[in-house]
């Protein structure tokens, strides 16, 4: 559990808090995501990815301490046998929320905090097709200078006949006049 904060916190009392946390955090492992307000969904999200961090270890004393927090077994089994194992890959930022707009009643900021299944894009497949196009831009600049001689080796020859060919032409109007 994270540090509490100093000033108010969620429900009155650090037990409470604790409390709306744990219950906050069984919803959201059991639905996969819930709608909440923007401070609890902000609170609850690194208690949640701390479980999760937990559930990817595995052991018994990981399972135990995920106990402590989330007191429904078949909630911790399914953490730790479907979302665990989803997770796997994923080196962080297992929850995601997103704000929607003002409840109706008290008009209290509300947003949605949801469990990210998408599979992930490692760094490392990114920085290797970026390496990769950085050897296939050099590649085509050292072949663009063998290019670029040939292409001013031609523009000179470009340049030397057409001065000869006006030569041509003021001496062809020479004759014909």
């Amino acid at each position: 559990m994270p540090t509490p904060t100093k000033g108010p916190r969620l429900g009155g009392s650090p037990a409470h808090e604790r409390l709306i946390l744990a219950n906050l955090s069984t919803s959201l492992f059991e639905h996969g995501r819930i709608t909440t307000t923007e401070t609890k969904a902000k609170r609850l999200r690194p208690l949640a990815e701390r479980l999760i961090t937990f559930a990817k270890r595995g052991d018994l004393h990981a399972r135990r301490r995920v106990l402590t927090v989330v007191r429904d077994k078949s909630v911790v089994h399914t953490l730790f046998t479907e979302i665990a194992p989803a997770m796997a890959e994923r080196n962080g930022g297992y929850t995601r929320i997103t704000k929607i707009g003002n409840r109706k009643g008290d008009n209290a900021p509300m947003a949605v905090i949801e469990l990210v299944t998408e599979p992930v894009s490692p760094k490392q497949a990114v920085v290797k097709e970026a390496t990769k196009a950085a050897e296939k831009a050099a590649k085509a600049e050292d072949e663009k200078p063998a290019k670029d001689e040939a292409a001013v080796e031609a523009t000179e020859e470009a340049t030397e006949a057409p001065a000869e060919a006006p030569a041509d032409e003021k001496a062809e109007e020479t004759k014909e006049a």
